[in-house]
C-alpha cells in the first residue's frame, strides 16, 4: 500500500489495483495534477473535504474516475452537473478491484443546536485502510492503516486518542490537521505516539511524497 498526503484530509491511496483519492478540499494542495485516478471519494460536503471549485476540473482530467459520495454531498454534485454514486451507511462498491464499504452516517457534533451534514467513513479492502471523515466511528472490520483526525472544531485531543486506541490499527497516519500551526502539530503527534496502543505506529506523512505503509 502507498499513501500520498496532500494536506488536511486529502489522501491518495494506491492499493496495487486502484488509485483512490479521498476528500479533496480547500485546505489541501497539490492534488490537482493527479491523473489515472480510479475513484474520488468524499466523506461529507464541508468545504475542507469537498472543493467545488477544483473538483470538476480534476474529474474532467480523470474521465475514468468514479465519484463516490455520502448522501449530503450527492445533492451538491447534482448542482455541479457531476455524476456521482451515492453510498449510504452500510453500502458498498467495488472500484478497480478495491472493495469499498461505507460506515457511520453522522458528522460529529460541533455544537448541539448547529445542523450538520451526513458523513460516511470509507473502509477499503475490508480494513486495509480507513478514512473516517469528520466522525469517530469504530468500524466492525479490523483496521490496518487508519487516517487519524488530529484537530477540528468537533474534536478534543483526548477523543482522538480514545479513537486511536479503540481502532488500534497497525499504522495511524494523522490527517485533518491544517487548523494547527507547526508547533501544535508537533505537540499533538507526540501525544499520539506517547499514548498509542501497543503494536500501533504513528507515521506522519510528508506533504505530496509517496510513502509505503
Amino acid at each position: 500500500m502507498r499513501l500520498v498526503h496532500f494536506g488536511h484530509s486529502c489522501v491518495l491511496l494506491e492499493t496495487g489495483s486502484a488509485r483512490l483519492l479521498f476528500d479533496p478540499g480547500t485546505f489541501s494542495t497539490g492534488f490537482e495534477g493527479l491523473r489515472d485516478l480510479d475513484a474520488v471519494l468524499v466523506t461529507h460536503r464541508h468545504f475542507d473535504h469537498f472543493d467545488t471549485e477544483r473538483l470538476p476540473a480534476l474529474l474532467a482530467a480523470n474521465p475514468k474516475a468514479t465519484l463516490l459520495t455520502d448522501p449530503g454531498t450527492a445533492e451538491e454534485t447534482t448542482k455541479l452537473g457531476l455524476a456521482a454514486e451515492r453510498l449510504d451507511p452500510g453500502g458498498s462498491a467495488t472500484v478497480a478491484g478495491a472493495a469499498i464499504n461505507a460506515v457511520g452516517g453522522q458528522h460529529a457534533v460541533i455544537y448541539p443546536e448547529q445542523p450538520l451534514p451526513p458523513n460516511v467513513g470509507y473502509v477499503i479492502d475490508h480494513g486495509a485502510f480507513y478514512q473516517p471523515g469528520d466522525a469517530l466511528v469504530v468500524p466492525e472490520q479490523r483496521v490496518d492503516v487508519l487516517g487519524l483526525p488530529t484537530m477540528a472544531p468537533w474534536l478534543k485531543l483526548r477523543e482522538a486518542i480514545d479513537f486511536l486506541r479503540a481502532v488500534s490499527p497497525r499504522v495511524a497516519v494523522p490527517i485533518h490537521q491544517e487548523l494547527l500551526g507547526e508547533q501544535g502539530k508537533t505537540l499533538t503527534y507526540a501525544w499520539f505516539e506517547r499514548l498509542a496502543p501497543e503494536g500501533t505506529t504513528v507515521t506522519v506523512l510528508p506533504h505530496g511524497e509517496p510513502t509505503e505503509i
